[in-house]
């Protein structure tokens, strides 16, 4: 692995007190940096690299966050009205940690699409330059079965949002939310679609400001780049929202 390479650690300036993390485990440490320095507690978007990871989720729940994730399809849940427990212990020896259930769990591709179209409804999220912006949906209230076989009781109950695309054969999208029961078909829609503002952002960051232009070698010279891209876009971040070119809910928020 490179982040253990001393010698390709050495020659960029890698410091050496810093170690190899996952993708969620940064994200968490920045979440936490970002409410001790005062940032209020809102609902967390992120896409399958972070909300595939079950400490990330775990992770947000732990600091009062709430959230909608992306997940991909291939991850397994237990159906609505499934309430699957740990087996009693008949005899000597290491308890059996698997959680069993009437039912086995399902696939969220699978669920999704065995629902069929008639289960999914239209919903518009949002109006603009491309016109309304509308797909086919549907929500129901399920517990994760992940790591089911390795100890991991089964996951408390959340919402699963599956996105089912116009022309498209099967289902394509697939999000974990931890927004109350009460939560609409409709508000869970706008929350997942606002990581479009994500994504914008960091075209921007990449795009206007030059956050992918950078061509140096050292740890220090990408450090200071990143830095002086992100003050940079923070600024221009402000400066939208102190004085909006235009009425908009979201930039008003």
């Amino acid at each position: 692995m490179i982040a253990s390479d001393s010698s390709r650690r050495r020659s960029v300036g890698i410091p050496a007190e810093i170690n190899f993390e996952k993708k969620w485990q940064i994200a968490l440490e920045l979440i936490d940096q970002a409410l001790s320095a005062g940032v209020r507690h809102h609902m967390v978007l992120a896409d399958p690299g972070y909300g595939d990871a079950t400490e990330f989720r775990d992770g947000l729940t732990a600091r009062g966050l709430p959230y909608v994730v992306g997940v991909k399809g291939s991850q397994c849940i237990w159906q609505p009205g499934i309430h699957p427990a740990a087996p009693e212990r008949d005899g000597p020896g290491r308890p059996s940690t698997r959680a069993i259930a009437d039912v086995d769990p399902i696939s969220i591709e699978r669920y999704a699409t065995e629902l069929g179209l008639a289960n999914y409804r239209r919903v518009t999220w949002c109006e603009g330059s491309r016109g309304r912006q509308s797909s086919r949906f549907v929500a129901r209230r399920i517990r994760s079965a992940e790591r089911r076989t390795k100890g991991r009781p089964p996951g408390d109950e959340e919402w699963i949002l599956c996105e089912w695309p116009d022309g498209e054969p099967a289902p394509t999208k697939f999000y974990f939310s931890s927004l109350p029961a009460s939560t609409s078909l409709k508000a869970l829609v706008r929350a997942a679609r606002l990581r479009w503002r994500v994504e914008r952002d960091y075209q921007e960051l990449k795009q206007e400001i030059g956050l992918d232009h950078f061509e140096g070698r050292t740890w220090r010279g990408f450090h200071h780049h990143a830095t002086l891209c992100a003050v940079a876009h923070a600024f221009l971040a402000l400066q939208r929202a102190l004085f909006p070119p235009e009425d908009a809910e979201v930039d008003a928020a």
